[in-house]
């Protein structure tokens, strides 16, 4: 169809579309962009603007038939990368989950849960406080703009139909585990207070047995929780800046190599 400028429009919607694949894909899996407090409209207007940004400055080539087992491979081949750069930065915003699962135990607070904004599910207090710190963290570190980026510049490594080589496929699995690490440091300034507590109170019990533990065990834990918590918080918001770069400089190596 022509419109009158020497310009044919289905040849550039399909490769709009077909680059709106990747991008659409990582804001679907990375954190943020993928909040249920982002309108869908919202997304797939944004999805459409870097498409065009990315039609400009990469040499992007669709597949020639729309319906055709070329064409979606090739588009599989597209959301798994996408889906891959997205669940990077996934896996290090789960580790305030961990964080919080090991302090809300120790604290007593593991029954106090609210829902997450970013998730939609319910989370312990802790957890969602920690999660938006380091949802304001990266969005202070300009990571959402570093996201962007680095989409846009996979479009130069891995070019439309190139698939994600197996190895790498595996170091992202292998990724996961950071999660757990990742969460375990966080929790650990106030862990081992609690911890040092909870001995205290053990051998309180064991010196006076008629001393009732869950009068005096429980709000000490919540109280001793809240200021370990106060004094801990500037070493735990370091840490979260820590986990955003090493988040930001891994996907890149996982993912494009």
């Amino acid at each position: 169809m022509l419109m009158g400028f020497g310009l044919s429009i289905e040849p550039q919607l399909w490769a709009l579309l077909f680059a709106m694949v990747r991008i659409g894909a990582a804001f679907i899996a990375a954190p943020v962009f993928s909040a249920m407090a982002v309108p869908l409209p919202a997304r797939i207007a944004l999805t459409g603007a870097i498409g065009v940004l990315v039609l400009n400055v990469a040499h992007v080539i669709p597949p020639a038939e729309i319906f055709s087992l070329t064409t979606f491979l090739a588009i599989a081949a597209e959301a798994l990368i996408g889906l891959a750069m997205g669940f990077v930065l996934q896996v290090a915003f789960a580790a305030p989950m961990v964080a919080s699962e090991v302090i809300s135990m120790s604290m007593g607070l593991g029954f106090a849960n609210t829902v997450d904004p970013n998730s939609g599910h319910a989370t312990p207090a802790i957890g969602t406080f920690l999660s938006l710190m380091l949802t304001l963290i990266f969005l202070a570190l300009d990571g959402h703009l570093v996201l962007v980026e680095l989409v846009v510049r996979s479009y130069a490594v891995m070019p439309p139909g190139a698939w994600i080589a197996p190895e790498r496929l595996l170091g992202i699995a292998m990724f996961g585990g950071y999660t757990f690490l990742a969460g375990l440091l966080l929790s650990l300034p106030i862990g081992f207070l609690l911890l040092c507590l909870n001995l205290i109170v053990g051998m309180l019990s064991r010196a006076a047995p008629a001393l009732n533990l869950f009068a005096v065990g429980l709000p000490a834990s919540l109280l001793f929780g809240v200021v370990a918590m106060l004094l801990a918080l500037p070493a735990m918001g370091d840490y979260l800046v820590v986990i955003v770069r090493e988040a930001l400089t891994m996907m890149p190596q996982l993912v494009l190599g």
